[in-house]
């Protein structure tokens, strides 16, 4: 299993609600999209890292790493709305191009910044939810919500698939590494082409084995699992409950100007 997966299993609210998780991580990630507080942002980010490390067996130097990821692909992906192009020169960095200027205005910087706390308090939430609420768990939430079964299989085939691919990608590379393939830029790039090649034919091989093993267990279109019930108490619930209706209230509080 890979890392989400044995910090989800292994976690200490394994057995409580999945929907209690699901309304506390998803609940707080709509109110950032729909709000675009950057106080909120910050606040909601601050409590889901709390509430991650202290419910995911997580260090905080791991979280961080977690986090490295998406902050990589975050400035890379953001520069375009950081910088502007026009015929003044911005407030805050001002680069001449020809007869215009590039540079970082007070407007573009407002939105960048409201951006990536929308963008990582959003991340902290879906991570607060990955690595407390196994795939299983999840998806049981979404069938009580009535999401298309066919949907809700795609989902759960496509989870699976993943560990295979992956144990085999690493039994290869494995392979390569003790026979010396990865020794120059030219060998790493041969040795990456033959095991995207030997990757594909044997995911198809073990695909169509599982099919074979689904078909044998009397598989009728639709995959069975034995759901768990762990109901959540109402002292959660309403803790739930608050901590979205604080978040909503200053975040309109914030919108009207109340707060400074």
């Amino acid at each position: 299993m890979i890392l989400f997966d044995k910090l989800a299993y292994s976690s200490p609210i394994r057995q409580k609600s999945p929907a209690l998780k699901s309304l506390f991580s998803v609940g707080s990630l709509v109110v950032c999209v729909t709000f675009r507080e950057p106080v909120v942002c910050l606040l909601i980010f601050l409590g889901m890292m709390a509430a991650t490390l202290r419910f995911a067996c997580l260090s905080p130097s791991r979280y961080f790493r977690l986090l490295l990821g998406p902050a990589v692909f975050l400035a890379l992906s953001s520069v375009a709305i950081l910088f502007v192009l026009s015929d003044t020169p911005p407030q805050l960095l001002a680069i001449p191009v020809f007869s215009r200027y590039l540079g970082i205005s007070s407007a573009s910087f407002v939105h960048w910044a409201q951006l990536m706390a929308v963008a990582f308090s959003s991340v902290s939430c879906l991570y607060f939810l990955i690595l407390t609420t196994p795939i299983t768990d999840l998806l049981t939430v979404l069938r009580r919500l009535h999401c298309p079964w066919l949907l809700l299989e795609l989902m759960l085939l496509i989870y699976r698939s993943i560990f295979v691919l992956l144990d085999i990608a690493d039994a290869i590379q494995t392979s390569q590494n003790c026979r010396l393939g990865n020794r120059s830029f030219r060998s790493k790039l041969s040795c990456m082409g033959q095991m995207l090649s030997v990757l594909l034919v044997r995911s198809l091989k073990r695909s169509s084995l599982l099919y074979d093993a689904m078909e044998s267990r009397l598989y009728d279109g639709q995959i069975r699992v034995l759901e768990e019930t762990h109901p959540a108490c109402t002292k959660e619930w309403i803790l739930c409950i608050l901590w979205l209706g604080f978040c909503c209230a200053l975040s309109l509080l914030l919108k009207g100007g109340f707060l400074i």
